[in-house]
């Protein structure tokens, strides 16, 4: 038995009381002139009677600004942890932010988001109100076992109604319906797939009276009604044709309506807003009837005209050159020329001064729109974001709305997605265990968002809002001042910055323990054997700022080049410390027998031989005493002095 609220005259019911307020309003007949003025047909439905019909579009030029000034930013939506992510770690609330993060880049990209949002302030713009649905298609191809994903597309205002239409509010309506117009084949497949009554579905026409859908035939409107069970939170939903069943009722398991509504200017106590061009119409006809009267009298007026004696002059011949018949008399005022009426100048100046104000007070002034003589570029720079600036408004209307989009997507995962294989970061243990492939897909449960629905916060924003040359600058700071190093460095460059990024990381930590192992090794030996002199000796110890690391070569020579006034050879940061010096010199650093000074010795080497003077330090093979270490240190110090 189909439930009262799913029923189909019910939900046709509520279909019609959407459309009668809607026409209370005259929103038909808005939206059709204000698309119609945005497209340049200006005179439609007007009889001009042979009155010339100019259009001189300024209403496109501006809604245009518009649109650029609000949605030709670079938008991201990424994800981040909130300061309190309850009982997850912040490694574990940061590996999903990563995965959402990686999501939502594949849906902007699948869903060409970047257009739709600048067609989505476009419908802002001249119908007044914008609206993105969202959908889960479960035949999308994903590249693995778990199919499906999540579609967006834009709807008209005229084809959404809200249940409480004086409340914007999107979520907080009892339900939402949305009408199409769509081929009968296509209802009838749909109602024989999910059960509905497929043979009472037949062509009707529109209830919007588009004249372009009047056109075509085969058509019936679909009405897809959601709304919010009192129990469980979850958004249900019926589809229905007229008086009869496409899709019984149905949970979608959804906590949120998927559904993004945006007035371009609001007004009270209405869901529907206001339109940047119906403010625009009355100027632009004002413009178009002036244009037109002027040509009219130019056309009859502008020229001069010439009046003659009829009784003297038969007939009037304006050939060049053609002689004109005068019956006797004096020829001084046989005929006259009539100069032609002069066009007050104030018309003109009406006509200018109506657009320029037009422009004006919609922002589009001509330092904004680019049409000024660039003699002062930083003032011409100055007025254009001055110009900008009560757009911003707008421009965070849009990104709340995308924002809102986001957390509706993390709703669909949460519900839709199920286990799928996903790029992520490895944990803590994985990296432990040694199983760190950071490139090899891992499982992930979807089903996991609806543990930490407040642990995700979502940031959107342009390229220059959001930052990402703020964030290269940063990167690019630290790693000169070698505050981080290579790998750190592009685990955190921003994508699209790097081709084959991941491989260039992992070739760099495969080379960095190679020269680790290597070192360590080779540093032995060679302390060992005391070969190769001091050179040798300094490259195989260890570096206690770098963090224990090899010392690269020629780095005693940069870190000399970087202190002036250092000795060359040597390293203000390796020098030992104030009142100590090497054992067996004269204190200052110098040998016996030997002129100059010793080159500076790294810290670590020094402890070394304080070590094995007491005793307690590494002992030389076979004695366990440093006095053998310090015989061989000297040795090799003479042979680099020769």
């Amino acid at each position: 038995m189909i439930k009262m609220r799913a029923a189909p005259e019910k939900i046709w019911q509520e279909y019609q009381k959407g459309i009668d307020f809607k026409t209370q309003l005259n929103l038909y007949d808005t939206v059709e002139a204000n698309e119609n003025f945005y497209i340049g047909k200006q005179w439609e439905g007007v009889t001009s009677n042979g009155l010339p019909t100019p259009t001189f579009n300024f209403v496109r030029r501006i809604v245009l600004y518009l649109i650029a000034s609000t949605a030709t930013d670079n938008l991201k939506l990424s994800s981040s942890p909130l300061s309190s992510a309850g009982p997850f770690s912040a490694f574990e609330v940061e590996k999903v932010c990563s995965i959402v993060n990686a999501q939502f880049d594949a849906l902007f990209e699948q869903n060409k988001l970047g257009k739709m949002i600048r067609d989505f302030m476009r419908n802002a713009a001249v119908d007044g109100d914008a609206c993105i649905y969202t959908y889960f298609d479960p035949e999308l191809e994903t590249g693995q076992k778990a199919k499906g994903g999540i579609r967006a597309e834009l709807l008209e205002n005229t084809r959404v109604f809200f249940g409480d239409p004086n409340s914007r509010e999107v979520q907080s309506q009892p339900y939402l319906i949305i009408s199409r117009r769509e081929t009968v084949e296509e209802v009838k497949r749909r109602a024989e797939r999910f059960g509905g009554d497929s043979e009472s579905v037949k062509p009707d026409g529109d209830d919007a009276n588009n004249r372009f859908d009047a056109m075509t035939e085969g058509k019936c409107t679909t009405v897809l009604k959601l709304w919010k069970d009192a129990e469980s939170g979850e958004v249900h939903g019926a589809e229905t044709a007229r008086n009869t069943i496409v899709r019984p009722e149905w949970n979608t398991g959804q906590k949120l309506y998927p559904l993004v509504w945006m007035p371009w200017d609001f007004v009270q106590n209405c869901y529907h807003g206001q339109a940047a061009v119906t403010g625009l119409i009355p100027n632009q006809v004002f413009v178009n009837k002036m244009f037109a009267m002027t040509m009219l009298s130019l056309m009859t007026t502008a020229y001069p005209k010439i009046v003659y004696d009829r009784t003297r002059i038969s007939k009037w011949d304006s050939r060049v050159g053609a002689a004109i018949g005068v019956n006797g008399g004096d020829v001084a005022n046989v005929a006259k020329t009539i100069d032609p009426a002069a066009i007050s100048p104030q018309v003109s100046q009406f006509i200018n001064l109506a657009i320029n104000l037009t422009k004006e007070f919609m922002g589009a002034t001509d330092a904004a729109l680019g049409d000024m003589k660039p003699d002062n570029t930083s003032a011409i720079i100055a007025l254009q974001k001055a110009s900008s600036v009560p757009m911003e408004l707008t421009k965070h209307n849009l990104y709340q709305c995308i924002e809102e989009l986001g957390i509706i997507w993390l709703d669909m995962m949460r519900t839709f997605y199920g286990v799928r294989y996903v790029e992520a970061k490895p944990t803590g243990k994985e990296t432990a265990a040694g199983d760190a492939d950071e490139k090899a897909p891992r499982l992930f449960d979807f089903a996991a968002l609806s543990d930490i629905p407040m642990s995700l916060k979502l940031d959107v924003g342009g390229s220059a809002y959001w930052s990402e040359i703020a964030q290269m600058n940063t990167l690019d700071n630290l790693l000169m001042k070698k505050q981080i190093n290579v790998i750190d460095y592009l685990e955190r460059v921003p994508n699209g910055y790097i081709s084959n990024q991941q491989e260039l990381i992992d070739t760099l930590r495969e080379r960095q323990k190679t020269e680790e192992s290597g070192s360590d090794s080779g540093g032995m030996s060679n302390l060992k054997a005391g070969g190769g002199g001091l050179p040798s000796m300094a490259a195989a110890l260890p570096d206690t700022a770098s963090g224990g690391k090899p010392a690269a070569p020629g780095a005693a020579a940069n870190a000399a080049a970087a202190r002036p006034g250092m000795p060359a050879g040597h390293s203000g940061a390796a020098a030992s410390a104030p009142g100590e010096s090497l054992p067996g010199t004269d204190g200052q650093g110098a040998l016996p027998g030997l002129k100059g000074t010793v080159p500076m010795v790294k810290t670590p080497l020094l402890q070394l031989f304080k070590a094995n003077k007491a005793g307690t330090g590494m002992p030389t093979p076979g004695t366990g005493q440093a006095t053998p270490l310090l015989d061989q240190f000297r040795r090799t110090m003479r042979n680099s002095a020769r």
